[in-house]
Formats: C-alpha cells, sequence, structure tokens
C-alpha cells in the first residue's frame, strides 16, 4: 500500500522568465509524495505550456490515478503498467514515477543513482546559467546583479527578431564567454538562421557553442539542410518526443538536451540519453523552472551527460527545499 500526497508551490521568481514563446514572473510547480511502511520519497512536476500542461490539468489527472488505483502501485512495474491504462502529463509522470524511486530507493538503503543502475553523479557538477530574452540594454545590469559571469557557460534565450543585439550586449559584457544559444523554435526556416549565424560571426567577442532548437520541431528537412552547414552545433529538445527516431536525430542534430520533465521519467529519461550517446551525438541534461527537489533528482543521472543546464533552482527567489546549493557555477546536493 502506497499513499500519496500532492502539494502545490507557488514560486515567485527572480527576475522575468522570457523565452520566445511566453513569459512569466512565477510559477506553479507540484509536489508529490509517496510513503510505504513509514518511509517517503518525493518528486516534482513543472507543467510546460508548450505541451499543454498546467497544474490544473495535472491535480486532475493526480485524482482520477488515485480514484483508480494508485495507492495499489507499490512498485515501478504496478505504476508503469497503471499510466498505459491512464496516460497523464509527462510532467506528472515524472513527479510520479521519481517519488515512488526515492522512496523505494531509501527502503532499500541505497542511493537514488544505484537503484537506478547508473554511474555515481560527481561531488560537484558544473551548471550553465541562463539569461532570459532582455533588451540588450539591460544585459550588463542583469549580468553584473546575477554575478553571471562565475559560470563558464552562459545560456541565452533569444527570439528571431533580437537575436543578435542582445548576443552582441552579451558578449561586449563578458567577451569570449562560451553561449549556449536557446531559440526555442523561433526561426520560421533554415534560410533565415543560416543568415543569422552568417551575421553572429562577425560580431566582436561573440563565442556560440551550442545552438538549441531554433527552428520548428516539425521542420525535419530544414534541420537535415542545417547540419553539414552550421559551424556551431545544433542540440534538439523540442524535436525529441517519445516517438523519436534516433537515427533521423542524427541526421538533424550534433546532440540532444533531455529534461526528466518532458522524457516524464528516470528510465525514459536514462534511455534518452543512452541512445544519444550511442547514435555518437553530445548528451546533454537539461530541467524547467525547478526547485532543488527537481534538480536533485537531475543529479542522480547526471553523470550520463557531458553537458548540464540544471539552474532552474537560481530562477526560483525563495526555493523551498534547499537540497542543491550553487557554489561557483557547481550544483553541490547537500541531501
Amino acid at each position: 500500500m502506497t499513499t500519496w500526497t500532492l502539494t502545490a508551490y507557488e514560486l515567485p521568481l527572480r527576475f522575468l522568465w522570457k523565452i520566445s514563446r511566453n513569459a512569466s514572473a512565477s510559477k506553479t510547480n507540484l509536489v508529490l509524495q509517496a510513503t510505504q511502511a513509514g518511509t517517503s520519497g518525493r518528486g516534482e512536476a513543472a507543467p510546460n505550456v508548450r505541451y499543454d500542461e498546467n497544474p490544473a490539468l495535472l491535480r486532475a489527472q493526480f485524482d482520477d490515478l488515485l480514484a483508480h488505483g494508485l495507492a495499489q502501485t507499490d512498485t515501478l512495474a504496478d505504476l508503469t503498467a497503471l499510466l498505459a491504462a491512464r496516460p497523464v502529463a509527462h510532467a506528472l509522470r515524472f513527479a510520479l514515477e521519481s517519488a515512488l524511486t526515492h522512496c523505494l530507493a531509501a527502503r532499500a538503503g541505497q542511493p537514488v543513482w544505484r537503484w537506478l543502475g547508473v554511474p555515481p553523479p560527481g561531488p560537484r557538477v558544473a551548471t550553465a546559467f541562463t539569461l532570459p530574452i532582455m533588451e540588450p540594454g539591460e544585459v550588463a545590469a542583469f549580468i553584473a546583479a546575477q554575478q553571471a559571469a562565475r559560470f563558464s557557460l552562459l545560456k541565452v534565450k533569444v527570439n528571431q527578431e533580437g537575436a543578435l543585439d542582445l548576443l552582441r550586449a552579451v558578449a561586449a559584457a563578458l567577451p569570449g564567454r562560451p553561449l549556449l544559444v536557446d531559440g526555442n523554435e523561433a526561426w520560421a526556416d533554415a534560410d533565415s538562421l543560416l543568415r543569422f549565424l552568417e551575421s553572429a560571426a562577425a560580431v566582436p567577442g561573440l563565442h556560440l557553442r551550442l545552438l538549441e532548437q531554433p527552428l520548428p520541431a516539425a521542420l525535419a528537412a530544414d534541420y537535415r539542410y542545417l547540419r553539414p552547414r552550421v559551424v556551431v552545433p545544433l542540440l534538439a529538445d523540442e524535436s525529441v518526443t517519445d516517438e523519436a527516431d534516433f537515427e533521423e536525430i542524427a541526421r538533424q542534430f550534433h546532440g540532444v538536451n533531455v529534461k526528466l520533465m518532458k522524457a516524464g521519467g528516470y528510465q525514459r529519461g536514462i534511455e534518452l540519453l543512452r541512445q544519444t550517446r550511442a547514435h555518437g551525438l553530445l548528451p546533454m541534461l537539461g530541467c524547467m523552472v525547478e526547485t532543488s527537489l527537481g534538480i536533485w533528482s537531475a543529479l542522480q543521472i547526471s553523470a550520463l551527460a557531458d553537458v548540464h543546464d540544471l539552474d532552474g533552482i537560481l530562477v526560483v527567489r525563495d526555493e523551498p527545499f534547499g537540497l542543491v546549493q550553487e557554489q561557483n557555477g557547481l550544483l553541490v546536493p547537500v541531501a
């Protein structure tokens, strides 16, 4: 018998979180707790509007699962069977799976990474730090206020219209700093992106290391055209779904950003990272805007990735759990 509870957390953000498709000053994440024989585990759900997820939907789906036998899911096999019969949003699926996994690992007296059968995480994991979309004139003050220079890799959210000016301002503030540019599907086609990259190459001090999902996921032919022509490696994010064909992904991209919230669980996330490496692609582990619970969970499988973008806790103003600390650009689990 497993007892389940759900708690909503309103999370004010430290700054306006603006990407190409939306902006927000706060987030509502859900925390699930699974308890067996006095031992508990927690998991976090961070709903994403890109996949039509919201807190109300996740709560309704959780209530439906409770009405259809969730309390009888004492093993991961039980939970998997229930979710096959009654599918839910991926963020909720991850919260359910991770809460039960954490509970079962604790009952077995094992660290989560060992229970999952993956290599141990490092004691400190370097993370990128993300700059949201902002006016170019705000960049220098933002970098100073957030002390962003302590991070060896900066991720910059952009849209097509203002990308070049925004990146020019970042390069002026931190010349030569490696940047991961995230378009969140903002460019309309391959040719417009190539024109942007040509212009970016002429910006003094601008070091583009990676370019994440610049075009809509549906534009597979454009990505196949781009891959041999770009000088900046392309990372897939929205293009990797449940039905992802990695032979095809390898024809479109140079790497994959895997997020446990989007994958819908540890098992699927681990499989995606292993498939990424097996196909000669760069494995990256990312996140949504999450508390330290979600980031702590991601750290359990961080040894499977070469690049880590796990700064979701640094966007949250009053992080409630304190499970992970950031020190000089490195993430350190404290629990």
